[in-house]
């Protein structure tokens, strides 16, 4: 369905000049090329075509707009021609002449003429002749280069022009005649177009296409105000084209991968939890992982329990399972052997959440605890933990485990993936389960049988049921007895958080049966692919729809050895049967008291849904015809084969039926023509409307030939068989539309990025431009999807998830083209990595969006059949074969001829079996609906005939059962196979005897044999001679069949084995085509061999295939180049073809043999070792007696050789080690391959930047600071400037500075004193130094996160300003980077930058990954020997390695230039490698320090370890064991070990951590190997690390017997550098730079004594600037090293953190060991007084009074209840809440102060062997009770205070709040520690029902921290007892019971609570008295008063 315009030309033009025209249809146009220099008229003769998707309406108007063109300005407008399309529509096709209009509307002379035709939707315009448009040159689409193909098909006058499928392209090579959108072209500002040009090689001369709107826009997008004209076009150019043609290789993968197990390792730590809901609990945390569960230990009394345990799950399972495993962290109150406790909140998420987490891990989250019995609740409390995932071969980059002490926000680190809010609701999932059909037969029970035989009765043998698990839940359906087509109509309800962190529910249909119930089939939906999460997201939703279910073959078989494919791993092999189900969610209202609070699942009846729901049901047709098939397995080549295509039940005659019944009404009801589909069996006649189409679904079988001794085919010759198979299914194309027209952009994106790759990897110019077209290329492709896939053709059947996956797609999309559209003018040569990675992520969205998880047509089984047995299969998805009107929506392999190799079914494809081709077909297939049939021939391969079964004969559209080509074309191919590298090692030798067999059709041929290589070079060409090829000539040229080369090893008995295999696409040229450049001769290119799913190496080789024409072979460009006489009849590869070669030397050092093993059980004692490379070589010396010295007497050999002039072609080079046997036998003993000589070329300096290390003096300033003073700042220059630099002190050091002058900032405490040096020791500068890597860390990370929110910035604003200023920051870059190294970063918390002290670097990787393993001059290559293992579960490389040879190579250019060897000090023994040191044995002492292992392996039953260190050296073993750690992960061992050892014997160090055990042997935990060798001799100095600063004593005492100057002249002496020289000032110059520094050392006694060294230091740690000889020096450091077990490779077992020093024993001896044992906790006391308590709630009711009071007394502990609690004595019966007690705790504890941690050692429990120490946070808590004589007593409230930092204590009563607990943050925080003494009222809180925290009292107390000597000075007693006791408390009398002394209480209550009512009566009573008296005495006062008495 399409507009097709073909613009002829456009006259009567005025003037001269470039003409460009412009045509829209709707809101889509496209630019014609540019004429240049047209006079009046110009002739574009260009053709446009829109597909369109809607009818088009007879009043849209086409409007073409014509240009004069300026390459700068904007292009003028001359003149616009619209018109209506009413006419067109009507006829169909038109041809127009008329004038143009100006801008007014006025006509002009200007003329145009064009012809429009017009195909509607339901084609009734008719089809095309074949001859019109044929004058074309170029047809123009979308400006998709997919279409580029359209001319070419169009131009061969292909019969059906309309249907002409462009998709072919994908497998084209580049080169090609009509060719759109050149290399070169520039489409400037066009975004999204591209155009035509006709001559590949117009490089840069093709005039760019600017359009009107674009460039007003321009402006803004190439940085503000820019002239037009200053814009570089170089900067906007993109190709669109393939650029490299490497997309030529088909991606055919052989083996399964999914359902293969594999290893993982859940690793779990359980920190601690805080907040949990509930008084008084006794938490336990529970993990479970899956179906194992293991529990932490019981913390007692507390709300926030602190654990520090560490969980390992080990499993061994296919990854699809393992993903779906569900971790649950669940916390237990009271748990213990009797009773299982009480659950207080659990947390549930999948395994797979966690393996997509970056790192695959959780690192210190926190978990929110919800309860699942009660909806209504809040959050009941939160767990933080660590949680990761490892695989086999991950790793994991753990942060530094150090001394954690930050109070960490929990809000902030909640244990989520990125994008799930904190407030997580309740919500119910709904699964509704409607029906199935096509179920197949399940006769489990022999029972049916014997039923069968005795009562004849055959019911339907299965009773089918549906079970859903989600969220480690399950539920299930009834059980429908004996039912094919179970009817359900069930909806089961599952209550979990939304949300839910688990992320497929997993569907499976089930026969239950009395025995067991098996799995039928099952489906998984993916609650990702059924919802969005974005603001205009939509909760999952899904169907009603159809899922199909695909699994084992449907023959039923007691023992079906593929049941696991019913369980959904692996994939499925054939059709199992379909479901009809529906999912809706809804978010539950908590606060509605109606709700149903559990979340049991439930299960309940759900509504039917009508039978069109899922759509219209629809009659659709499968055409496929078998055109080639071979490489058939000899196994099974002795029986007749046939083929069996089948879709759903349709087309299975073995076992696809299960009930032959049908179930039709004939227009009846709804005039659905129904059929109970799937169930139809092709066997039965049908009639159609098309006389009798009876599907027919299987070849007719045919008798294998053979090909060679390893594979048959079958010869069909000109007679293809075919298939046709009628189904009827509901009608829901269009989701599948929509996913083909996204597959296909991404498959046009993956295309272009692997194009760019490739070009990136072998060099090609631009690959920047490549990446822009590929940009363009996506956001015309996005464009385009939003146009065609908002149509909505029936309404009825979409359901909900259809409307909103189509909304979401089309945002996506939109958004896509825009981020395109932006990135694209942001791809520069220097921004290109990471524009790649980004394009990257857009593929992913894009194949994720292509996913529809609603199914509608099952997927197209092909089965090759053998004696009616299943043999091998392949299975077509059909959204790929779906046929549509419109190109886009069309399947990838719709109507065109497909490769597919048949593999084994199910675990049969495992391992070897799965490697072999089963059998390889070419099929071509074409699926749509049954009334647009006529097209389903229209892509085979022309010049066939029809043969039809007889009653279709004078059908037109009755498909043919066979098609007999009439037309063939014969070839020649020829097979240039040069050589291959890095093959698969198939003999014992670790070697292999390879030949390559070639197979093309049906005919195969092998190259020669070459013994013992991995890399054969054959140099042989193959010719393939009377090729036939079927069809017309032009559709081989574009696509020709696939070549398939097997490399074999030749054995010399039995078969040849399999070493890999890789497919290619020949170059073909036609008998009318030159051969000449471009295309021809083709090149050489590197091919990738696969073996199964793993890489095995890479074939180097060019085919091409040529049409022998009419002259015969005489016509063929002729074999040239030599006949190899000594090679016999083989043919090289010729001239052309064949890599320029120059010459090269090869120099090889020999520097030794390391670690060789036994070669049959012979010790190796004379080796020797044999070079070659491309056929020459050289020997090393024999090494006459490789145990005394396993090193080479010569150290240097060379030999020349002719090696290609391109890099990426040299040969690799092999090395051999042979030992040399008595009577002149050798032995190989092992070898290794060099695959990439590329990192051993040296190429000579340029003469002319020889100079620029002289240029001037640098100097480098230190600021002079005592010596334990940081240095500040640290300036790296570049090397030619010569400029004094003052480094000043940052603002921000001032500022601190400053500030501590003032006294702490802030005037929180008085300031802490400077550390005394005495107090420092090595751990502070550890811990001090881990602080500084956090920091870094932390800063590296901001930053990164900074730079991705510019990118997106500059996506969303696609300017180019922002790039300017990042190349301003690059630039600064380096200064930052040395700051940061050695300044704490100004960012650190102020008490760490208080102390100055120096650190060292803790590395936390190896310091082989940071040293580039020490390879600076010599390398080790590991060699090899053995075959590798078939599974590649233990086909480890480890085990493989019989040895190491330590040596190098340089490889240059012959004539070298003169100069080199006149340097001074040339010695020419030594040719390239000059100044190595001499190899003989050297003593050496090696100081191991070990200073802890982190997240060790639990090795014992109680999920701990008692590690102990094992360190190895040559003979010397030293094991550990009496210090072993007892049931400790993260032991700190803190100790050092002495060894000495001789290099070269002994050089490989092997550190290992074992686990004590009391009976049996210990096991080992996990071990590293550190090579010594290469670190002693390294450049680099690894011997001992250089320290920051030097002192003479301390803690930082310098480690090295040499001290810096002498180190320093000796580094100068070796490299040749002019220096040092000492200068006054403190100044010392080394080559062109300067240094200053301090010139001053204390000693102990504080005496200043002169010294250089700090000035040699300060050259030491900038070594890496010294011009030529630099190179970083290793610093002193602690490296971090993963412990590995060979039991379990590839994943880490823990890490240890250590160092080695070594030391020469000819040089002075060093001083003794660093002290780095760890630091012993300091004993303290802490002193509690607690002296009052007020405003206790009270608890208790009085009998008789029925009066409130509380029997008050106070409980406290520091360590943990059990240990030390400790309780006052009780006030009984307080009335107010007051209560007095003037009592002292006494806590004595061991404090470790670095790490804020108490230590305790405790035996676990009474069966324990030894104490285990722990260490937990100082925590003091405080309970206030309500004592109870009878009853257990009460809790009332709690405070606990972190003794590390805890509110300030109130002044009175009054003024303490609740404030002091929960708005800690705003609160002023203490330490014990320094405040020593603090006194003050604190709140006990407790939670009321509401969950809510409440103040229930309030204490006084007093706080009073001694360390052991100050306690023993001062003692004091318990309670108040002596020493120093304290006076008895004031209680009142009441407390005293009440009838001890009535009247008193009575008094007392009466006093207490009436006090103020008596006072009221009385005041009363007075005030009546007074009033009373007034009127009484008033008469007679007043007659008194009158009488004047």
């Amino acid at each position: 369905m399409a507009l097709v315009l073909q613009l002829r030309s456009v006259s009567g033009l005025r003037g001269k000049g470039d003409r460009i025209a412009k045509a829209a249809f709707r809101g889509l146009s496209f630019y014609t090329r540019v004429l240049e220099n047209c006079e009046d008229e110009a002739k574009f003769d260009e053709t446009f075509r829109w597909p369109v998707a809607t009818n088009i309406d007879g009043n849209e108007i086409l409007e073409i707009q014509v240009f004069n063109y300026s390459k700068v300005f904007t292009n003028r407008l001359i003149g616009t021609f619209r018109m209506v399309l009413q006419k067109v529509v009507a006829e169909g096709q038109l041809e127009v002449t008329d004038t143009l209009i100006d801008d007014n509307n006025s006509a002009i002379q200007t003329s145009i003429s064009i012809e429009i035709r017009y195909q509607a939707l339901d084609g009734t315009v008719g089809t095309w002749n074949d001859k019109e448009f044929l004058e074309t040159p170029s047809v123009h689409s979308e400006g998709d280069g997919r279409y580029s193909l359209e001319t070419d098909s169009l131009l061969s006058g292909h019969r059906h022009g309309s249907d002409v499928s462009p998709g072919k392209s994908n497998q084209q090579s580049t080169e090609r005649s009509f060719r759109r959108a050149g290399k070169g072209v520039f489409s400037a500002m066009k975004l999204g177009k591209t155009r035509p040009s006709k001559d590949e090689h117009r490089k840069q001369d093709d005039p760019a296409v600017l359009e009107t709107e674009d460039l007003d826009r321009k402006a803004m997008r190439y940085g503000a105000g820019l002239e037009p004209d200053t814009i570089s076009l170089a900067s906007v150019t993109a190709v669109t084209t393939n650029v490299s043609n490497k997309r030529s290789k088909p991606d055919i993968r052989m083996e399964p991968s999914a359902g293969r197990p594999m290893d993982y390792q859940v690793s779990i730590t359980i920190i601690e939890a805080r907040q949990l809901v509930g008084l008084n609990m006794d938490p336990v945390v529970c993990v479970e992982v899956g179906e194992e569960k293991k529990y932490t230990s019981m913390k007692e009394s507390t709300n926030c329990p602190y654990y520090n345990e560490y969980f390992v799950f080990d499993f061994h399972v296919p990854p699809d399972v393992m993903f779906d495993k569900i971790i649950k962290l669940s916390v237990i109150h009271s748990k213990n052997l009797l009773r299982s406790g009480t659950l207080v909140g659990s947390f549930k998420m999948d395994v797979g959440t966690v393996y997509t987490q970056p790192e695959h891990q959780f690192y210190h989250k926190w978990a929110i605890l919800s309860d699942p019995e009660d909806l209504t609740a809040s959050l009941k409390g939160y767990l933080k933990c660590d949680i990761a995932v490892v695989g086999k071969g991950d790793n994991i980059k753990t942060p530094h485990k150090a001394n954690e002490t930050d109070e960490d926000d929990i809000e902030g680190n909640l244990l989520l993936p990125d994008g799930v809010p904190p407030e997580r609701q309740w919500a119910r999932f709904y699964i509704k389960i409607y029906r199935a059909e096509g179920l197949p037969r399940m006769n489990t029970s022999i029972m049916a049988n014997v039923k069968k035989a005795l009562i004849g009765e055959n019911k339907d043998l299965v009773d089918p049921y549906v079970q859903v698990a989600f969220a480690g839940q399950k539920g299930k359906t009834s059980i429908q007895k004996s039912c094919y087509e179970p009817l359900w109509n069930e909806q089961i309800i599952f209550t979990e958080m939304f949300p839910p962190l688990c992320r497929r529910i997993k569907i499976q249909i089930r026969d239950s049966d009395k025995v067991n119930d098996v799995a039928i089939g099952t489906h998984f939906i993916d609650l990702r692919k059924v919802s969005n999460e974005g603001d205009k997201g939509f909760l999952p939703t899904f169907g009603p729809a159809w899922v199909n279910m695909y699994g084992s073959t449907r023959n039923y078989t007691l023992m079906d050895e593929h049941q696991e494919l019913n369980e959904g791993l692996g994939e499925g092999v054939s059709f199992r049967a379909r479901l009809l189900l529906g999912l809706a969610v809804e978010i539950l209202d908590t606060t509605n008291p109606e709700i149903n609070s559990s979340t049991e699942v439930q299960v309940e009846q759900a509504t039917a849904v009508a039978d069109n729901c899922s759509g219209k049901m629809e009659e659709f047709f499968l055409f496929g015809a078998f055109l080639e098939a071979t490489m058939i397995d000899r196994k099974i080549g002795d029986k007749p084969i046939n083929f069996e295509v089948t879709i759903g039940n349709y087309g299975n005659q073995v076992d696809g039926s299960s009930k032959p019944v049908l179930r039709r009404k004939k227009e009846g009801g709804d005039g659905d023509e129904e059929e109970s589909e799937l169930l139809q069996n092709s066997s039965e006649d049908d009639g159609g409307e098309d006389g009798e189409l009876v599907s027919v679904s299987s070849s007719q079988p045919m008798k294998p030939l053979v090909t060679d001794r390893n594979y048959f085919h079958l010869p069909y010759l000109e007679k293809k068989p075919c298939i046709y198979i009628r189904s009827w299914w509901q009608d829901q194309r269009r989701r599948l539309y929509n996913a083909n027209i996204m597959d296909k952009i991404a498959d046009k994106l993956e295309e272009g990025l692997n194009d760019v790759q490739e070009m990136i990897k072998t060099e090609k110019p631009h690959p920047e431009r490549r990446l822009r077209g590929v940009l363009e290329e996506l956001s015309s492709g996005c464009l385009r999807f939003l146009t065609l896939a908002d149509k909505d053709q029936h309404h009825s059947s979409r359901t909900r998830l259809d409307r909103e996956r189509l909304k979401s797609c089309m945002r996506e999309l939109e958004n896509m083209a825009q981020q395109a559209t932006a990135l694209r003018s942001q791809v520069k040569r220097n921004t290109m990595k990471d524009k790649l990675k980004l394009v990257q992520n857009f593929l992913q969205k894009l194949r994720f969006l292509a996913d529809e998880p609603q199914h509608t047509i099952p997927d197209v089984f092909i089965w090759m059949m053998s004696n009616n047995k299943r043999i091998a299969y392949a299975r077509i998805p059909s959204k790929d074969i779906l046929y549509s009107i419109v190109d886009e929506e069309m399947g990838k392999d719709c109507a065109k001829v497909k490769t597919v190799f048949l593999k084994l079914p199910g675990k049969r494809g495992f391992g070897p079996a799965g490697w072999t081709v089963q059998a390889k077909m070419e099929i071509y297939l074409w699926l749509g609906l049954n009334k647009q049939r006529k097209d389903f021939l229209s892509g085979l391969p022309c010049g066939f005939e029809e043969k039809k079964v007889p009653r279709g004969q004078n059908l037109p559209s009755f498909p043919p059962i066979s098609l007999l080509y009439t037309k063939k074309q014969v070839f020649q191919l020829r097979a240039h196979m040069y050589q291959a590298r890095s093959l698969f090692a198939a003999d014992s030798s670790g070697l292999s005897d390879p030949f390559a067999r070639v197979f093309f059709i049906s005919q195969s041929q092998c190259t020669e044999v070459l013994n013992e290589t991995l890399c054969p070079t054959w140099d042989q060409l193959l010719v393939f001679d009377n090729v036939e090829l079927y069809g017309e000539a032009h559709e081989m040229r574009d696509d020709p069949p696939i070549i398939v080369i097997e490399i074999y090893d030749q054995d010399t008995v039995g078969k040849a084995d399999f070493m890999g295999r890789t497919f290619a696409k020949p170059v073909v040229k036609m008998s009318d085509e030159q051969y000449c450049p471009p295309r021809f001769p083709p090149q050489l290119e590197y091919y990738q061999i696969y073996r199964g799913n793993a890489t095995a190496g890479d074939l180097l080789a060019a085919f091409e295939l040529l049409q022998i024409g009419p002259g015969g072979k005489s016509d063929l460009p002729p074999i040239d180049g030599p006949m190899d006489v000594d090679r016999g009849p083989i043919l090289p590869v010729p001239l052309g073809i064949r890599p320029v070669l120059s010459r090269y030397r090869v120099e090889i050092l020999f520097w030794g043999l390391r670690d060789l093993k036994r070669v049959n059980l012979a010790q190796v004692d004379r080796p020797r070792v044999d070079i070659e490379c491309a056929g020459k070589g050289v020997q090393s010396a024999l090494i006459q007696n490789y145990k005394k010295n396993p090193n080479f007497s010569t150290l240097v050999k060379w030999f020349e050789v002719d090696l290609p002039e391109n890099e990426l072609l040299h040969p690799p080079l092999n090395i051999r080690v042979v030992d040399c046997r008595a009577f002149g036998r050798y032995t190989l003993v092992g070898s290794h391959t060099v695959s990439s000589l590329r990192k051993f070329i040296y190429r000579p300096p340029d003469k002319k930047a020889q100079h620029w290390n002289m240029a001037g003096e640098i100097v480098v300033n230190m600021e002079p600071e005592v010596p334990i003073k940081k240095m500040e700042t640290m300036v790296k220059l570049e090397a030619n400037s010569d400029a004094v630099v003052k480094v000043d002190v940052t603002e921000e050091e001032k500022e601190k500075k400053k500030k501590k002058k003032k006294g702490g900032g802030g005037g929180e405490e008085p300031d802490e004193e400077e550390p005394d040096e005495s107090m420092l020791d090595w751990w502070s500068k550890y811990f001090a130094s881990i602080e500084t890597m956090k920091e870094q860390l932390r800063q590296q990370e901001a930053a990164a996160a900074e730079a991705e929110e510019k990118e997106e910035m500059e996506i969303g604003e696609g300017s180019k300003a922002q790039v300017k200023n990042k190349d301003k920051d690059k630039s600064k870059a380096p200064k930052d980077d040395k700051k940061k190294k050695q300044q704490p970063a100004p960012e650190l918390p102020e008490k760490k930058s208080k102390q100055k002290i120096d650190e060292l670097k803790v590395y936390n990787k190896e310091l082989e990954a940071e040293f580039d393993s020490f390879e600076d001059w010599l390398h080790t290559f590991n060699l090899l020997r053995g075959k590798i293992g078939d599974n590649d579960d233990n086909a480890s490389e480890e085990e493989r390695i019989v040895g190491r040879f330590k040596g190098s190579m340089c490889v240059y250019k012959v004539p070298l230039p003169d100069d080199i060897a006149k340097e001074a000090g040339y010695d020419p023994t030594f040719g390239m490698f000059q100044g190595i040191p001499s190899n003989d044995p050297i003593n050496v002492l090696v100081r191991v320090y070990i200073v802890r292992a982190t997240d060790l392996h639990p090795a014992d039953i109680n999920g701990k370890a008692d590690p102990y260190i094992a360190i190895k050296l040559g003979k010397t073993d030293i094991k550990d064991k009496e210090n072993y750690i007892s049931k400790q992960l993260n032991p700190v061992f803190g100790k050092s070990f002495d060894i000495e050892a001789t290099f070269p014997m002994e050089s490989m160090l092997t550190v290992a951590v074992y686990d004590w055990d009391l009976v049996g042997t210990d096991d080992l935990i996990g071990e590293t190997k550190i090579d010594l060798e290469n670190r002693f001799y390294s450049k680099h100095r690894a011997t001992c690390g250089v320290s920051q600063t030097y002192s003479i004593h301390g803690y930082n005492t310098w480690r090295d017997p040499m001290k810096p100057a002498q180190i320093l002249s000796k580094l100068c002496k070796e490299g040749k550098v002019d220096g040092p020289h000492f200068g006054p000032g403190g100044r010392v110059k080394v080559a062109n730079r300067v240094f200053t520094g301090p010139t001053e050392i204390e000693d102990e006694n504080g005496q200043k004594k002169p010294t250089d060294e700090h000035l040699a230091l300060a050259v030491l740690r900038h070594w890496e600037d010294i011009p030529r000889a630099g190179c970083r020096l290793v610093p002193e450091h602690v490296e971090t090293r993963p412990l590995l077990n060979p039991d379990k490779p590839g994943i880490e077992q823990g890490r240890l953190e250590m160092w080695v020093d070594m030391f020469p024993m000819d040089m002075p001896a060093p001083g003794p060991a660093i002290d780095i044992s760890p630091r012993k906790p300091k004993k303290y006391e802490l002193r509690v007084i607690v002296w009052n308590t007020d405003e206790v709630i009270l608890e208790d009711d009085d009998y008789f009074t029925g009066e409130k009071s509380s029997d008050i007394f106070v409980r406290g502990w520091l360590k943990g209840q059990q240990e030390d609690k400790q309780d006052t004595d009780v006030h009984y019966h307080s009335l107010t809440g007051e209560g007095n007690f003037n009592w002292r705790y006494i806590f004595p504890f061991d404090y470790l102060m670095a790490e804020e941690k108490i230590v305790i050692s405790k035996k676990e429990s009474m069966f324990s062997w030894d104490e285990t120490e722990y260490k937990i946070p100082a925590r003091l808590t405080l309970q206030v009770w309500d004592a109870d004589h009878f009853s257990a007593d009460d809790f009332l409230g709690a405070i606990e205070l972190d003794l590390n930092r805890f509110p300030r204590g109130a002044k009175t009563s009054k003024q303490c709040s609740l404030e002091m607990v929960t708005s800690e943050a705003e609160l002023p925080m203490i330490s014990i520690f320094k405040q020593k003494r603090v006194k003050g009222w604190w709140p006990f809180v407790a939670r009321d029902e509401n969950d809510e925290l409440e103040i229930t009292g309030k204490v006084e107390a007093e706080l009073h921290l001694l360390t052991a000597e100050e306690a023993e000075k001062s003692p004091a007693g318990l309670a108040r007892n002596e020493p120093d006791p304290l006076e008895k408390p004031n209680r009142p009398d009441t407390s005293f019971i009440w009838f001890l002394n009535p009247l008193k209480s009575i008094k007392y209550l009466i006093c207490t609570r009436y006090k103020w009512l008596i006072i009221k009566i009385v005041l009363a009573l007075l005030l009546l008295i007074m009033v009373a008296l007034f009127l009484y005495s008033m008469p007679g006062y007043m007659v008194k008063k009158l009488l004047g008495a």
